[in-house]
């Protein structure tokens, strides 16, 4: 089982997958589309968290950035249709601390956001997530208070997300807008920081 790899970036490819050199053995590694850029350029060295995925017909290594992206990951392929591509996919939108926060919001269009997840699928995944993700060493300093404690029913965010896409936003620019933004503001201020950012 190889649980990380540290060595030089030697390719990247659109398919998703990286090609790193470890002491004259290249591992092709697939990663999601934001760890694919914040590797840096090629010819410098780079570690990444592993997942070594094995089926009956292929092995796979899927890489993360920190420990916490690839327990996530595990966490998520242990749903039911939860995939490799579908995991990667959702982190892609929602890095752990801001899925964590989905879950304790019960936000079900945050969820939709995730390329392919329907309502249907949404309302299963939150169900299933949720006692899948009760982990203890996740960090959870990219939480605030309320969400990190599994407060609050009737999220804003969710409010700011459908007042965006009225205004006509895609969902790609919906969830750049809306990550990270504190969950202690009411709904006008979290839509003034939204626009803000898109405009920026």
């Amino acid at each position: 089982m190889i649980g990380s790899v540290r060595g030089v970036l030697l390719e990247r490819w659109s398919s998703g997958e990286v090609l790193i050199e470890v002491a004259g053995l290249g591992y092709r590694v697939v990663v999601g589309p934001g760890t694919a850029a914040d590797l840096g350029d090629l010819g410098t060295e780079v570690f990444l968290h592993t997942h070594h995925h094995r089926r009956e017909d292929a092995e796979t290594l899927y890489g993360f950035l920190t420990a916490d992206d690839r327990l996530v990951f595990e966490a998520l392929l242990g749903a039911h249709g939860v995939g490799p591509a579908l995991a990667l996919a959702i982190l892609g939108v929602h890095p752990p601390a801001s899925l964590l926060r989905v879950l304790a919001d019960d936000d079900l269009a945050a969820l939709c956001l995730v390329p392919g997840v329907g309502k249907k699928t949404a309302a299963r995944l939150l169900i299933e997530l949720k006692s899948r993700l009760d982990i203890p060493d996740i960090d959870l300093s990219g939480v605030s208070g309320g969400a990190a404690a599994g407060v609050g029913s009737g999220s804003p965010l969710a409010d700011v997300r459908d007042a965006l896409a009225e205004l006509g936003y895609g969902a790609d620019e919906v969830a750049a807008a809306v990550r990270d933004l504190p969950v202690d503001q009411d709904t006008a201020e979290l839509l003034r920081l939204a626009l803000q950012r898109l405009a920026a």
